[in-house]
Order: structure tokens, then sequence, then C-alpha cells
């Protein structure tokens, strides 16, 4: 895919990694709104939460 969080995931584009596990991945926010400003994405592409399964909606 070539969204900017799956380039993320690949390791492709630089972020600051604090969480990683199998199924998601969270990084600092480049642009932060709030002194601490996380995001949590899954590993695998999703392009819309109609595509999450039921365990993970």
């Amino acid at each position: 895919m070539d969204c900017i969080f799956c380039q993320i995931v690949a390791g492709k584009v630089p972020s600051e990694i604090l969480y990683r596990d199998e199924e998601v991945i969270a990084f600092r926010d480049i642009n932060p709104q709030a002194p601490t400003h996380l995001i949590i994405i899954p590993k695998r592409h999703i392009p819309s939460p109609a595509h999450l399964s039921e365990a993970e909606s």
C-alpha cells in the first residue's frame, strides 16, 4: 500500500516509534496538538472502518 501509515509501518518514513507489537504501532505525531500526542494504528492497511474485522471493531 502507498498510504503514509503503511510507509511508517514499513520503516520507509522516519518516525519516533514508542510501541510496536504484532498488531499495532504507536508513534509521536509530527504536528502535536497537545504535550503528549500519540498516534496508534493497526499494522495492516485498513482503507476504512468498514474493513475492520469483528474482533478489531
